[in-house]
């Protein structure tokens, strides 16, 4: 939708993206808020925009959609000002530190009459779209297991560090929070199976870590070591509302894997496997063929046609499900029907298994994953 006013709050890594989306997607960028002053200044002069030192200048700027890029922490206090200046929002998940905080923003967001979107990304493949359309189609059959893993390694060496390694910064989770809640919401998005019961155990590899930390996928901190409170990685069995059995290895200290999303998904029927790292191919598994699938704008589902926005061949990645994810949401904004799109509810949802997979580390025992939202939940 062009014409929109969005203002940025956050000026890291992921707000960088968001920015870019942004403007790519029609939108004017009228205010950036980093965290501090100064960074705000800086940030605002390499971006040509105008520098924001406190959320009530929210009001007086009016955008019509702000982008909540900042630290988990945060993204509450920014969420409220935004909506209580009239804005449509997409916050950066999780959504809030707790299930409590995530359900609260969106009744907030419901009460406002904004549209309120989540960036799972990775639901805007093209071949994602495609394994959906095919599940919906029952091509797969009834699912036989579900399964698979999210690695990275930047969190590999001692000296790495980050704001997510201070739980009252980023919450009670770290990895798990961070990208397994994209593993799941995927593998619910493509099979239609809900999670409704997780085991899980956690590690934490590195005990201590250096407290000032380098931006996301930027090197090592510095300053005097810190406690590390939030894990570096998780094993998490589930079961599904309908009895299906599932796993997932999640890591971000796994040596050479840099964000290395990977599912295979067993039907009775055929099975499927993709990796967002090669997100041009996909495999379908056969008892007496298997196939390679490869994103093609010619064929497939009208929902992965439309996504498949360069001809097969010259590969889509990561910068282009960003921009479709922000594209829909302004879309949405505009009044337009999205399928697809992930809202409040879904962050709520992925809050409320996060949560699950804590308490079941904590406890060692099976844990139920709430699945109910109260309007009078407040």
């Amino acid at each position: 939708m062009a014409g929109l006013k969005a203002v940025i709050l956050g000026a890291g890594m992921i707000a960088d993206i968001h920015r870019r989306s942004a403007l790519l997607g029609g939108a004017q960028l009228v205010g950036v808020m980093a965290s501090t002053p100064a960074r705000s200044r800086a940030v605002a002069h390499d971006w040509n925009t105008l520098a924001l030192e406190s959320l009530d200048e929210l009001l007086a700027l009016q955008p019509d959609v702000v982008h909540v890029c900042s630290p988990n922490g945060l993204h509450q206090q920014q969420v409220t000002a935004a909506l209580a200046a009239g804005a449509h929002v997409i916050c950066e998940k999780p959504m809030a530190i707790d299930a409590r905080g995530a359900e609260q923003m969106l009744v907030q967001a419901r009460e406002a009459g904004r549209i309120a979107t989540v960036p799972f990304v990775y639901r805007f493949h093209p071949l994602v779209r495609e394994l959906r359309a095919r599940a919906q189609a029952g091509d797969f059959g009834p699912w036989q297991l579900l399964h698979g893993s999210y690695l990275q390694d930047w969190m590999l060496s001692p000296l790495a560090s980050n704001w997510r390694v201070d739980a009252k910064a980023g919450g009670p989770s770290r990895a798990f929070a961070d990208i397994g809640s994209h593993w799941c919401d995927l593998m619910e998005f493509i099979t239609g199976e809900r999670i409704t019961s997780v085991c899980a155990a956690t590690t934490i590899t590195v005990a201590q870590r250096p407290v000032s930390g380098a931006g996301s996928f930027a090197g090592v901190g510095s300053g005097h070591l810190q406690k590390v409170e939030t894990e570096d990685a998780a094993c998490v069995m589930f079961r599904t509302q309908s009895g299906v059995l599932g796993s997932v290895n999640v890591s971000q200290v796994s040596a050479g894997r840099k964000n290395r999303l990977w599912f295979e998904f067993d039907g009775q029927l055929r099975s499927a496997v993709f990796d967002q790292e090669q997100p041009e191919t996909a495999w379908l598994g056969g008892v007496t063929s298997s196939e390679t699938l490869h994103r093609d704008p010619s064929v497939g589902a009208a929902d992965a046609r439309r996504l498949s926005t360069l001809p097969a061949g010259h590969a889509q990645g990561y910068a282009h499900c960003f921009e479709h994810f922000v594209a829909d949401t302004y879309r949405a904004i505009a009044g337009e029907e999205v399928d697809g799109l992930p809202t409040f509810v879904d962050g709520l949802r992925s809050a409320h298994i996060v949560s699950a997979v804590v308490e079941s580390a904590r406890s060692g025992a099976w844990v139920e994953v709430a699945d109910t939202f109260q309007e009078t939940y407040v």
